[in-house]
């Protein structure tokens, strides 16, 4: 078991030099160049923009050669420093993304949650029963299909436009300022709604078609026939196919829950909802190296947590890992 997890932890590890020497690498390669990008913005005469640009390259490190920034990047991670923001310098990278992720954390949690609960319990009802599976299943097929960006643009329109019921834009009013009172709390949800609605609907049906469709195929394995003919129950049987089908399930939902940290792009574009979505699109039209790579670095950590979480499950939940283990270490 020890030596399992041995193995694991060396392959995270190097995959985490590899993942984040490439999210150093892929701001480098695209076009364009930051700080020219932001003295445009300050609309500076010639001769002065020359000097501050050679203040700032000399500030954000980018005057020295290729080799040393990049050493001089992992020296700056392992200190706990990301940065400093191109597009909002002169202020830390790590502050910046620090505030977006309470509000991604706050929209996908929930969204991810509920609608892995309530879509795997609609999707077990939708194999039991053939008049269930007519409705949930191309319910779910709807649902499923429909891009984020879409439904997001309809709930928009229809509760926001037509309706009037809730705000389309924005993490609470902006006549308001961050404070624990119930006029900014009741503004947040308000807020928080729309968005929700979309990424939760759209996921259900996705959580609801899988499960339904691994209980189908649990259901028609041997071992179900084998139950079946030695007279079992037929809900011991069910129960067994739904835990079966459910591991599937649980490694789609940690995978889930480890891009949480990275937004939902298209839905925070959609309702300009503050997360870390939408501050990625924005590094990207700035050229933001320092802002791009912070964000990059927070989703790669969390899907490797993410999938290192599986990788435990696993061998907590499914019995047939640990046999397999115990073989592979006789």
């Amino acid at each position: 078991m020890k030596g399992y997890f041995g193995r694991k932890i060396l392959i995270y590890m190097l995959t985490f030099v590899i993942a984040v020497t490439i999210d150093w690498l892929i701001p480098r390669f695209m076009p364009g160049d930051p700080i020219q990008s932001m003295l445009s913005r300050a609309a500076m005469r010639a001769e002065s923009a020359e000097v501050m640009y050679g203040y700032y390259a000399k500030a954000f490190g980018l005057d020295l050669p290729i080799w040393q920034q990049y050493l001089n990047f992992w020296v700056a991670l392992f200190n706990g420093d990301l940065g400093t923001s191109v597009f909002l310098f002169p202020k830390p990278v790590s502050e910046v993304i620090l505030e977006a992720v309470p509000y991604d954390i706050a929209l996908l949690l929930p969204a991810v949650l509920l609608s892995w609960y309530a879509g795997n319990k609609f999707g077990a009802f939708a194999a039991r029963s053939k008049r269930l599976d007519n409705t949930i299943s191309p319910l779910g097929y709807i649902l499923t299909a429909m891009p984020y960006m879409w439904l997001g643009i309809l709930l928009a329109w229809f509760f926001g436009t037509v309706l009037g019921i809730f705000p389309i834009s924005g993490a609470y009013s902006y006549a308001l300022r961050p404070a624990w009172s119930l006029a900014f709390v009741g503004s947040v949800l308000q807020h928080w709604f729309l968005p929700f609605v979309s990424l939760f609907l759209v996921m259900f049906g996705g959580w609801a078609i899988g499960m339904r469709n691994m209980i189908i195929y649990e259901l028609e394995a041997d071992y179900a026939h084998y139950l079946e003919d030695l007279g079992a129950p037929r809900k011991l049987i069910r129960r067994y196919a739904f835990r079966n089908a459910l591991l599937p399930q649980l490694t789609g939902l940690a995978l889930q829950l480890g891009v949480i940290v990275a937004g939902a792009l298209v839905t925070e574009i959609v309702f300009s909802y503050p997360g870390i979505g939408y501050l990625l699109l924005q590094a990207i039209q700035n050229q933001d190296y320092f802002l791009l790579q912070g964000c990059f670095l927070f989703i790669i950590i969390g899907v490797l947590l993410a999938n290192f979480i599986v990788d435990i499950a696993y061998v907590l939940i499914d019995p047939r890992t640990r046999a397999g283990m115990q073989g592979a270490a006789s």
